[in-house]
C-alpha cells in the first residue's frame, strides 16, 4: 500500500497572491486616506460574565482616526462609566465586570465609528449577550416501569441556556450509557428505546447538559427504568390479581415499526444557506426496525451526506438552495415498514456577489463603487456616507446614486469619504466599508529592491510587483538589463502588477525589472529569480509484511536541487515517531528493531526544503502466530457426542487457516494430549463423537501461515460412561516360534478402546479341517498367548474377542494360523545345468514334496562359485553368490559368469525356518568371449618416419588370445582422416616398431585383442612423427595451417601416393602448454592450441591474489605467442590465453614473476650507440662463419649428409607460400619456446633480427648454447620449461632430411 504526495510552496504563494490581489489598491500609510476597520468583534458576541468583556474595533488611515460608540442606537459616553475604558490608540473598549460590573448590565448593540478629516468608517452592530448556564428545575420523577420489547423514551427537558447546550446520557459512575440501534439519544437529548429488554433495568439514567461557554455540567436526578419480562409478570399476575389479566399472558410478541420522532406523516424543516442540515428519524418496534434515507425525485448529495446515530440522522454539510426538497425516511423490520416525509427549505442570510471596494481616483478621474448581494429572500440594498444615510448626507455634485452602484465622475479632492453598503433581509445583514479617496501622487514600487523569489521547476513563479499611485500607474516587465518587454502567452499579467510565469523552466532565472508609470512620473524596480530542481523521493519504502520481533527498514532516498538544504522527517499514521531506542533513524531509512504488534501502521517519509515538499508512505503489517482460543464451552452432551465451542484469538494480521482440537483422557493417559479432529478456520464449532469410559479435555489450537498458536486452556472435564467394548483386537496373527507350538499375538486396545473397566481378551483356537472344539483362555495385560504341544506346522483357526466388566465385545472374525516351522528335509533332485554363451547360464530342478518342506514355501536357493579359469589356471580364493528364486520356481538364470572358466553349483529349499540340505555340486563350463581391451597402449620413440608401440594384455582375456589387431590411419590439421592400416600382430608380442611413415604426421591408432571367438573392445591413441632436421620451429599440433601439398610431397622416408582424406568431427578445441619467460618489465607468452582453424587469440593476465578484473590483450593473427609489456617488477601475474568466439573457451592459469628491478640500471644498455654496433658485428662474423660451412658442406667435406641431399631434395628447404605462412612466422610461433635439442636455423644458416621481437640480439645474454658440427646453432632459453610431451606433439611443422640423417648418426 503506497501513496505519494508533493505539497509545493508555489501554490501557497499562489494564495497569498489573491490575498495582495484584495488589497492591491491598499494607500500607503504615509498618505492621507480616509479610515478603514481592520479588526471588530463578532455581531452575536456571547460573553463569560465572569470575565471582562472586551469589544474589538481597530482601524487604520492618515491622519489617525479617532474612535466612538453607540449602544442601542444612541452615543455611549464612555466617560461616564468608570468600568468601561478604551484602549490607547484604539477604538476596543473593555468592561471592568471583575471590578464589580455585572455583565447582564452592559448587554445591548454596539456600533463603532472611526472618523478623520477625510472620513468615517463604522462597524457591525455588535450584540453582546452573557452566556447561561441555568439548573435543572427541581422534578418528581417517577420510575418507569415497563414490560419486556415495548419501546421507551426517557427525556432530558434540559433548561434553556446561552449558547444551547451539549447534552449526554452516563450513568453514577461516569461511564457512558452504551448505545446502538436499539438505544439511541435524539437531536432533542431524549434517550429513545426502540423495544427495552431486561439489561435495560438499572435506576441511574442519568441526563448532562455541559455548557462550553462557561466550562460547566449541569446534572439531572437520575431515572430508573425497570423492564418486566413475561415470565415474571405472568407469575406476579397469579398471585396478586387473580383472573384479572392486565397485560395479557403473552410471550413477547414482536411489532411493526412506529415511528417515535418525528409524529405523523409529514413535517416541515427550514434550514439557512451554509449551514449544516439535520434530519432524525427514530423508530420503535421489534425487531429494531433498520432506517434508510431517500430524497423525493433526487439523490443525496455526493460528498455532503453523512449518516449518524446508526443512519438516524441524516446529515447534510453546507447546503443550499438546490437541497431543498422531500426527504423521507423508512423504518423497517420483518413485520413492516412505516415512513416519514421531511418538507425541506433552504432560506439564506445576505451573501456577496460582489461588495464594494476602496476606491483611489486623482482629481478630474471618474469611478464606481459596486454593492451586489444575494440572499432568500433577496435582501434590500442601503448607501450610507461617513455612517450617514445617503440620502441625508451632504451632498456632492460628483456622485450619483443608481440602486446598488454609486457612479463618480470628474471628482475633486473633497469627494473623499466612505460609504457603507448595507444588504439586509430577515434572516441577517451585510455590511461593508468602502472608502473614495481622491490623491495626485507619482508612482512608487512597494515591493524591495533586488527581492530573490526560488521556485521550483515545472511550478508556477509569481515575481510581486506591489505599486501605488494616482492615477493607477500602468506596469510593465522587462527581463534582463537591456531585455525588450515581456509579452507572450508564456506570462501572465495581473492587475496587482504580479508577473506570473505558469511552467518556471531553468531559462527563467535571471533578473525581471518592473516599470510603472503615470502622467506624474516613472519608476523601476529590479528583482531576482531563481528555478530550482525538485526534490524527489527516487526510493521510496514499501510495503513490508514482517513477523514479531522481526527487523525491518523502509528506504527513503532523495535527490534534490544541490543549494537547497533538505530535511527527512518520518511520521507513523500521521503523527511523530514513538520516543522509544527501537526505532532508529538513519540518513536515507528508517530501521525498527524487535517489531512489536504495536508497531503496525502507516509510516511516512516526508522531505521538507525551503521551497518544495514531497512524501511517501509505506504499511508496515506485523504478522504473527494466532493468539490461543479462548472460552472453551462444551454443550449437547450426549453419551458418545458432544458440541465444542470457543471464541479465537487475535489473527494477528494472519487469517486463521484452521483450528486443530486435541483431547486428554485423564483416565487412562492423564498430561497426554491426543489429535482429535481439524476444522477450518472460519468455524468455531464442532461435533466431536466419544468413546465410553473416557474422561475427557479438549483444548484448541489455532493455526495461521505463520504457524500455531499456543494450546488454549483446556475445556472442562467430561466423563462418559462404561459400555461393552466397541472392538474386537487387531492384527491377530498365529505364528509358532518352535516346531512344537502356537504363538498367538493380538494388537490389545487403547485405554479409551476399553469403553469400561476390566478389560481382558478371551483367546480361542482349534486345528483347522479336524473336527475339534475351541480352547479359550482369558488373559489380561498381555498381547500374547502360547499353545504348546502342537504338531509341526498344521493350520489352526484363530480368533480374540475383549471384554470388560460389562460385557463382551462383538463376535471377532477368525483368522487361520500355523504352528511352528522346522527345517526342510529334502533336497531338490535332478539339478541340470544349461549353458547359454559364455555369461548366462540356465538352472533347472525337481521341486521337493511339500510335506518335506514342513513349512511356508519360500523359495529355492541356488548356490554357485567359480573353481578356476581355463586360460590361467591359477587358483584363487573361492567366492559364493547366492540366487535367490521366490515360490515354486523349478529353474533360474545365471547371468554374470566369467567367460572359460568352471563353476560349481548345488540348490536348496527354504522355508520360513531356513534352509534345507544342498543337492549334489554340479559342474559346469563356460565357453571362451571376447576378451576385454587391451591393459594399456603406449607411443614412444617418435622418429622421422616410426613409432614405438608398447601395450599390455587385457585384463579378462576370457579365451586363448589368438592375435592382436592394430589399426591406424593419418589425420590433418583440418581433422580429415587418411585411408586406414591394419596389422596383425602375434599374441605373444607386448610392443612393435612401426616405420615407412610420414614425417611429422599425426596419426590415430586402434588397438585390440582376439579370441576364437572375435575381437574384443579397442583402445585408442594418438601419436606424431618428429619434423625433419633443417631446424624449422614447429608450431603446436593444430596450431593453424593445417596440410599443405608440401606436407605429402615425396620424401626419402615417405610414400610417393598422396592418401585421400575423410573429414571427421574436430576432437575439442584446447589450449594447452601454456608457457611464460618473464624479464624485468615484460614477459612472453607462449601456447599450444589444438582445435578449428584461424582461432584469434587474446591474452589476459593480471596481478596474482589480486580481485581486480582480468586485463586483455588482443592477439594479431593467428600467432601461438604474445609479449606482455610494461609489467611491475619483482610481481608474481597470473595468465590465461582464450580464443575469441568460442563462448569459455581458455586455458588454465599459469603463474609468474618478473624479475626485480636493477636499481644499478640507469640508462637501457639495449638503446646505446657502442651495443648497437658490437651485435652487429658479431651477427656480420656469424654470417661469415655459416656462410663458409654452407660452402665447405656442398662441397663434400666431411658430412655424410650431403649426398642424401643431393640425392632427394627437400621441398621444405624452399621458401613457404605466403597462403601457408611466411619463415618469419613460423620463427615468431617460436621465439617464446625453448628451443629443442638438436633443431637447426633455417636452411640459409641466417638469423633474421626482423623476422621476431624476440631474437638472438635482443636475449643474447640469455641463451646458453653451442654450435653444431655443420654450423647450426644449438641452445635454449635460460629459465625455460625442462620438461616437453613425450607424444611430441608440440609441433606440427615438417622436419628436413638433414635433421633426419643426423639423428641416425
Amino acid at each position: 500500500m503506497m501513496k505519494k504526495k508533493s505539497i509545493s510552496a508555489s501554490k501557497a504563494s499562489l494564495v497569498f497572491f489573491l490575498c495582495q490581489m484584495i488589497s492591491a489598491l491598499d494607500v500607503p500609510l504615509d498618505l492621507s486616506q480616509p479610515p478603514t476597520i481592520t479588526q471588530q468583534s463578532p455581531k452575536d458576541y456571547i460573553v463569560d460574565p465572569r470575565e471582562n468583556i472586551v469589544i474589538q474595533c481597530e482601524a487604520k488611515g492618515k491622519p489617525p482616526p479617532s474612535f466612538s460608540w453607540t449602544r442601542n442606537g444612541t452615543h455611549f459616553d464612555i466617560d461616564k462609566d468608570e468600568l468601561v475604558t478604551m484602549k490607547p490608540n484604539s477604538g476596543t473598549l473593555v468592561i471592568n465586570i471583575m471590578n464589580g460590573g455585572k455583565a447582564e448590565a452592559y448587554e445591548g448593540v454596539y456600533q463603532c465609528t472611526a472618523r478623520n478629516e477625510r472620513g468615517a468608517a463604522i462597524s457591525n452592530n455588535i450584540v453582546i449577550r452573557p452566556s447561561r448556564s441555568p439548573l435543572w428545575t427541581k422534578e418528581k420523577l417517577e420510575p418507569n416501569q415497563v414490560r419486556e420489547g415495548d419501546s421507551l423514551v426517557l427525556h432530558c427537558r434540559p433548561p434553556v441556556g446561552l449558547p444551547p447546550p451539549i447534552i449526554f446520557w452516563m450513568d453514577n459512575a461516569f461511564q457512558r450509557l452504551p448505545q446502538s440501534e436499539r438505544v439511541s439519544q435524539g437531536l432533542n437529548g431524549d434517550l429513545y428505546f426502540s423495544n427495552v429488554q431486561p439489561e435495560d433495568t438499572r435506576e441511574d439514567y442519568i441526563c448532562y447538559a455541559r455548557f462550553n461557554h462557561t466550562q460547566t455540567i449541569q446534572q439531572k436526578q437520575p431515572i430508573s427504568v425497570k423492564v418486566f419480562s413475561m415470565d415474571s409478570l405472568n407469575d406476579t399476575i397469579a398471585a396478586n390479581l387473580s383472573d384479572t389479566d392486565i397485560y395479557g399472558a403473552k410471550p413477547v410478541t414482536e411489532r411493526p415499526p412506529i415511528l417515535l420522532t418525528p409524529t405523523g406523516t409529514t413535517s416541515n424543516k427550514v434550514e439557512l444557506r451554509g449551514n449544516v442540515l439535520l434530519l432524525e428519524c427514530i423508530a420503535a418496534g421489534l425487531p429494531t426496525p433498520v432506517i434508510r434515507w431517500i430524497k423525493e425525485g433526487g439523490e443525496l448529495p455526493a460528498n455532503r451526506t453523512f449518516f449518524e446515530n446508526f443512519k438516524k440522522t441524516l446529515k447534510i454539510v453546507d447546503v443550499s438552495e438546490a437541497d431543498s426538497g422531500n426527504y423521507k425516511c423508512i423504518a423497517r423490520n420483518i413485520l413492516g415498514s412505516t415512513h416519514h416525509v421531511i418538507s425541506v427549505t433552504v432560506k439564506a442570510a445576505p451573501y456577496w456577489i460582489t461588495a464594494p471596494r476602496n476606491l483611489v481616483l486623482s482629481p478630474g478621474e471618474d469611478g464606481s463603487l459596486i454593492c451586489r448581494a444575494n440572499g432568500n429572500p433577496k435582501p434590500s440594498i442601503s448607501w450610507l456616507s461617513n455612517g450617514v444615510p445617503i440620502a441625508i448626507a451632504p451632498e456632492d455634485p460628483s456622485r450619483k446614486v443608481d440602486g446598488d452602484t454609486i457612479i463618480f465622475s470628474a471628482v475633486q479632492e473633497r469627494s473623499s469619504a466612505v460609504y457603507q453598503c448595507n444588504a439586509s433581509n430577515e434572516y441577517g445583514y451585510l455590511l461593508a466599508n468602502a472608502f473614495v479617496n481622491v490623491l495626485a501622487e507619482p508612482p512608487r514600487i512597494l515591493t524591495p529592491a533586488n527581492k530573490l523569489y526560488q521556485v521550483i521547476l515545472d511550478s508556477p513563479a509569481l515575481i510581486d510587483c506591489a505599486y501605488f499611485g494616482s492615477p493607477k500607474p500602468e506596469i510593465e516587465w522587462f527581463k534582463g538589463v537591456k531585455g525588450s518587454i515581456l509579452r507572450g502567452n508564456e506570462y501572465v499579467f495581473h492587475d496587482n502588477g504580479t508577473l506570473e510565469i505558469p511552467v518556471a523552466q531553468k531559462d527563467s532565472s535571471g533578473t525581471y525589472t518592473c516599470v510603472a508609470r503615470n502622467e506624474l512620473g516613472k519608476i523601476q524596480n529590479e528583482v531576482q529569480l531563481e528555478v530550482k530542481d525538485p526534490t524527489l523521493i527516487i526510493k521510496q519504502p514499501e510495503y513490508k509484511v514482517i513477523q514479531r520481533y522481526g527487523h525491518v527498514s523502509f528506504e527513503c532516498i532523495i535527490k534534490h536541487d544541490s543549494t537547497l538544504i533538505p530535511t527527512v522527517i518520518w511520521l507513523k499514521d500521521n503523527d511523530e515517531l514513538p520516543d522509544d531506542e527501537r526505532f532508529l533513524v538513519g540518513k536515507d531509512n528508517l530501521t525498527i528493531m524487535n517489531v512489536t504488534d504495536k508497531d503496525d501502521g502507516t509510516y511516512t517519509c516526508i522531505v521538507n526544503t525551503t521551497l518544495d515538499s514531497v512524501s511517501a508512505s509505506a504499511v508496515l503489517t506485523v504478522v504473527a502466530r494466532p493468539n490461543p482460543p479462548f472460552d472453551l464451552e462444551l454443550t449437547g452432551q450426549l453419551e458418545r457426542s458432544i458440541e465444542l465451542s470457543w471464541i479465537p484469538g487475535d489473527e494477528n494480521n494472519s487469517p486463521i487457516t484452521s483450528f486443530v482440537i486435541e483431547y486428554e483422557d485423564g483416565l487412562h493417559e492423564p498430561g497426554v494430549w491426543h489429535y482429535q479432529t481439524e476444522v477450518p478456520g472460519s468455524q468455531t464449532t464442532v461435533q466431536l463423537k466419544l468413546s465410553p469410559y473416557v474422561n475427557y479435555s479438549f483444548r484448541v489450537i489455532a493455526v495461521n501461515e505463520i504457524g500455531r498458536s499456543q494450546p488454549s486452556e483446556p475445556s472442562e472435564q467430561y466423563l462418559t460412561k462404561s459400555a461393552n467394548p466397541d472392538e474386537n483386537p487387531s492384527n491377530v496373527q498365529g505364528i509358532g516360534s518352535e516346531p512344537d507350538n502356537l504363538v498367538i499375538t493380538w494388537e490389545s486396545l487403547k485405554g479409551f478402546q476399553s469403553n469400561g473397566p476390566g478389560l481382558q481378551y478371551k483367546v480361542s483356537w482349534r486345528q483347522k479341517d479336524v473336527d475339534d472344539e475351541w480352547t479359550s483362555v482369558v488373559v489380561a495385560n498381555v498381547s500374547k498367548y502360547i499353545v504348546s504341544g502342537t504338531p509341526t506346522f498344521v493350520p489352526y483357526e484363530i480368533k480374540v474377542q475383549a471384554l470388560n466388566d460389562l460385557g463382551y465385545a462383538p463376535e471377532p472374525s477368525e483368522v487361520i494360523g500355523h504352528s511352528g516351522e522346522d527345517l526342510p528335509m529334502v533336497a531338490p533332485g535332478n539339478v541340470q545345468v544349461h549353458v547359454i554363451n559364455s555369461t548366462l547360464a540356465k538352472v533347472h530342478w525337481d521341486p521337493v514334496p511339500l510335506k518335506s518342506v514342513r513349512g511356508h514355501l519360500q523359495g529355492y536357493k541356488v548356490y554357485y562359485w567359480k573353481v578356476q579359469s581355463l586360460s590361467r589356471r591359477s587358483k584363487r580364493h573361492i567366492e559364493k553368490k547366492i540366487l535367490t528364486f521366490r515360490g515354486n520356481k523349478t529353474f533360474g538364470m545365471l547371468p554374470g559368469l566369467e567367460p572359460y572358466s568352471s563353476y560349481k553349483l548345488n540348490v536348496r529349499v527354504v522355508n520360513g525356518k531356513g534352509e534345507g540340505p544342498a543337492s549334489p555340486d554340479k559342474v559346469f563350463k563356460t565357453p571362451e568371449g571376447v576378451p576385454s581391451s587391451p591393459s594399456f597402449l603406449k607411443i614412444t620413440n617418435p622418429t622421422l618416419d616410426s613409432l614405438t608401440l608398447e601395450w599390455g594384455s587385457p585384463t579378462h582375456p576370457n579365451g586363448i588370445l589368438i592375435s592382436y589387431i592394430l589399426k591406424f590411419q593419418p589425420i590433418n590439421n583440418t581433422h580429415e582422416l587418411g585411408p586406414l592400416v591394419e596389422i596383425r600382430i602375434p599374441a605373444n608380442e607386448s610392443s612393435l616398431i612401426l616405420k615407412n611413415l610420414n614425417y611429422s604426421t599425426r596419426y590415430k591408432f586402434y588397438f585390440n585383442a582376439q579370441t576364437s571367438v572375435g575381437s574384443g573392445s579397442q583402445i585408442t591413441e594418438e601419436a606424431v612423427t618428429i619434423m625433419d632436421e633443417a631446424g624449422i620451429p614447429r608450431p603446436a599440433v593444430g596450431a593453424g595451417k593445417g596440410y599443405s601439398e608440401t606436407l605429402f610431397a615425396t620424401s626419402p622416408v615417405m610414400h610417393t601416393v598422396r592418401p585421400t582424406f575423410y573429414k571427421v568431427q574436430p576432437l575439442y578445441p584446447r589450449i594447452r602448454n601454456v608457457t611464460t619467460a618473464a624479464a624485468e618489465t615484460y614477459a612472453n607468452i607462449s601456447w599450444e592450441y589444438e582445435g578449428p582453424d584461424h582461432a584469434n587469440f587474446y591474452v589476459e593476465y593480471g596481478v596474482a591474489g589480486s580481485k581486480e578484473d582480468w586485463k586483455k590483450e588482443i592477439v594479431n593473427g593467428s600467432r601461438s605467442f604474445f609479449v606482455l609489456k610494461g609489467l611491475t617488477p619483482g610481481t608474481a601475474y597470473k595468465v590465461r590465453v582464450g580464443a575469441e568466439g568460442l563462448s569459455g573457451f581458455r586455458s588454465s592459469e599459469d603463474v609468474f614473476e618478473t624479475g626485480p628491478a636493477m636499481a644499478s640500471r640507469q640508462v637501457d644498455i639495449a638503446t646505446q650507440g657502442w651495443f648497437i654496433g658490437l651485435m652487429c658485428a658479431v651477427a656480420l662474423l656469424i654470417l661469415i662463419l655459416l656462410i663458409v660451412c654452407f660452402i665447405r658442406r656442398n662441397k663434400g667435406g666431411k658430412y655424410p649428409v650431403k649426398e642424401k641431399e643431393d640425392a632427394h631434395a627437400d621441398p621444405e628447404i624452399q621458401p613457404m607460400k605466403e597462403d601457408d605462412g611466411t619463415f618469419g612466422e613460423y620463427s615468431d610461433a617460436e621465439d617464446h619456446k625453448p628451443l629443442k635439442k638438436g633443431s637447426r636455423t633455417p636452411s640459409d644458416r641466417t638469423v633474421k633480427k626482423e623476422d621476431s621481437d624476440d631474437s638472438l640480439v635482443d636475449y643474447g645474454e640469455g641463451v646458453n648454447g653451442q654450435f653444431n658440427e655443420d654450423g647450426s646453432f644449438i641452445g635454449q632459453y635460460s629459465g625455460k620449461k625442462e620438461k616437453e610431451p613425450a607424444e611430441g606433439n608440440e609441433s606440427s611443422e615438417a622436419p628436413s632430411p638433414v635433421n633426419a640423417m643426423n639423428s641416425f648418426v
